[in-house]
């Protein structure tokens, strides 16, 4: 008998799985407003420097740039004058009295001034949250194996709740990055225990349904985001709102159960075994519950402890020729994917439409996307679908350098169309990475790839301002390293009705003549 038999005599599919699905996945619908906050609360309006103290004097003119429209960041150093030289009245000087800025928002560029010389700091800020991700999830990964993922999970709840609640009252741009940092810090421990303790409590049958609900719990978030930026102008304000919810969370996690696994294999199976009847009594199932024991919970998950408790480390992913094609060619697609998806996905403010709804519409093509991706993946192939939504995404980037920026409508279909293909690589790769790598080394690789992922996402804000050199020169980048990443998924093998690898032999067994069949094909 294996966890899953145990988990069909207590109840599989109860009223137990729906309650703590809902649980875990409303904040889930949450960190959608977290992750692409900065798209309000850091929007920058059109400005042009204020004039200086003597200007009531007479009317004041602003300098006219290279395209015709009012220099955003220079001034005349004196007003139109008749009696002074015309090239005294052309000096021009930097905003020395800070801007006028043209919009009814208030946010942290209008606030601290983030414009002009200081405009990096916009990026450098979103940089930093995304570092505060990929480091979370480096640090939290190995204190979730040491102390729980309930505990994991909890902390980071009141972590984000209190660090994100912190941001709101920011005296300053510096303070502001820090809070910013342990908000992503708390989210990298939300997501990684979510998922765990999330598909444990399913069926095998039912973990792929599980988590696309999970997945389009976050894409339906993205839509209340623009509804809250609209009717709440106020950065702090907005900030604050999307904070509170997360102290709701933090009381509601602890009704959470620990991972059964887990508890077992720290050698806590009394515990376990007190969760297990508890969750057969929610279900209807008592008296099944009542008749399992502690020598049969140990004696039954047996296998499963003597693979989990095999000392892999991350060296073990390069030892064979298999792994460390396996490995590069996922760690390249992850990069790209993170790298890709938040370049268009944080960059929604330079087309030109609408803010709002452009919002609404990027999260929108979410949920056709991930529609697609199931269906390619169930029939068409892992394989297939990923190199695709690569290479269609990287297409549609680097499609945007060619049209002009009058041509606002096509550059917005570019830009939806390639959010969606990256979208479906996001949700391919999750379940392409726990199809390739074996059990015993497979949270390993999870991690190690989802690391690359947090490194391409950190990096995306910072390639942008690039773009002060050649306005074309980001999006090259961005599909260009999609284009990579989906040539690289080329050489991936496919899983799609293949049993899933338990050791590093079973992989170099099941994939050995596939590679053969690949050479003399």
């Amino acid at each position: 008998m294996t966890f899953s038999e145990i988990l069909d005599r207590v109840g599989s599919m109860g009223p137990f799985q729906f309650l703590h699905m809902v649980i875990l996945s409303i904040p889930i619908f949450n960190l959608a407003n977290h992750n692409l906050l900065q798209i309000f609360t850091a929007t920058t309006p059109d400005h042009h420097c204020h004039p200086p103290p003597n200007a009531s004097a007479g009317p004041w003119v602003l300098p006219v740039g290279p395209d015709g429209n009012p220099e955003k960041c220079l001034r005349f150093v004196h007003p139109p004058n008749a009696s002074l030289p015309n090239d005294t009245q052309r000096a021009t000087e930097p905003c020395l009295d800070g801007w006028v800025y043209n919009s009814t928002r208030d946010t942290i560029v209008t606030e601290w001034d983030l414009v002009c010389n200081s405009n990096k700091m916009k990026e450098m800020a979103q940089s930093i949250f995304m570092a505060g991700i990929l480091i979370g999830g480096l640090v939290l990964g190995d204190l979730s194996d040491r102390f729980g993922r309930r505990p994991i999970l909890t902390g980071s709840y009141l972590l984000l709740a209190v660090s994100s609640s912190g941001t709101a009252f920011s005296p300053s741009l510096p303070i502001y990055i820090v809070f910013r940092f342990l908000c992503g810090f708390g989210i990298s421990g939300i997501t990684l225990s979510t998922v765990i303790l999330n598909v444990e409590w399913v069926p095998t049958r039912m973990r792929a349904i599980v988590t696309t609900a999970t997945g389009y719990c976050y894409t339906f978030g993205q839509f209340v985001l623009p509804g809250l930026a609209y009717a709440i102008p106020q950065w702090r304000w907005l900030q604050l709102t999307v904070s509170i919810p997360f102290f709701v969370f933090f009381l509601s996690s602890w009704w959470t159960p620990e991972s059964i696994r887990w508890l077992v294999l720290s050698g806590k199976s009394s515990k376990a075994l007190k969760i297990l009847r508890r969750v057969a009594a929610f279900n209807g199932k008592k008296e099944e519950g009542q008749r399992l024991t502690l020598e049969e919970l140990k004696h039954n998950l047996q296998k499963e402890l003597s693979l989990a408790k095999a000392k892999y480390s991350a060296s073990d992913l390069f030892r064979t020729p298999i792994l460390r094609r396996v490995t590069f060619c996922l760690s390249v697609a992850w990069f790209a994917t993170g790298f890709a998806y938040y370049s268009l996905a944080m960059g929604v403010e330079e087309f030109g439409v609408n803010l709002y709804i452009l919002q609404i519409i990027f999260g929108g093509v979410d949920i056709p996307a991930k529609f697609i991706s199931f269906i390619s993946l169930s029939y068409v192939g892992r394989h297939i679908t990923q190199a695709a939504s690569l290479l269609l995404g990287g297409g549609a980037i680097l499609a945007l350098t060619l049209v002009p920026l009058d041509m606002q409508t096509l550059r917005t279909v570019l830009a939806v169309f390639g959010k969606g293909c990256l979208s479906s690589s996001f949700s391919c790769l999750f379940l392409y990475t726990s199809e390739l790598f074996p059990t015993v080394i497979r949270q390993t690789g999870m991690g190690a790839s989802n690391m690359w992922t947090r490194v391409g996402s950190m990096l995306a804000p910072l390639v942008k301002i690039m773009g002060e050199v050649q306005p074309f020169i980001p999006n090259v980048i961005y599909g260009i390293t999609a284009l990579l990443g989906g040539s690289a998924a080329l050489f991936l093998p496919e899983t799609l009705n293949q049993p899933l690898p338990e050791t590093i032999e079973d992989l170099e067994k099941w994939s050995r003549p596939r590679t053969s069949q690949a050479l003399y094909s």
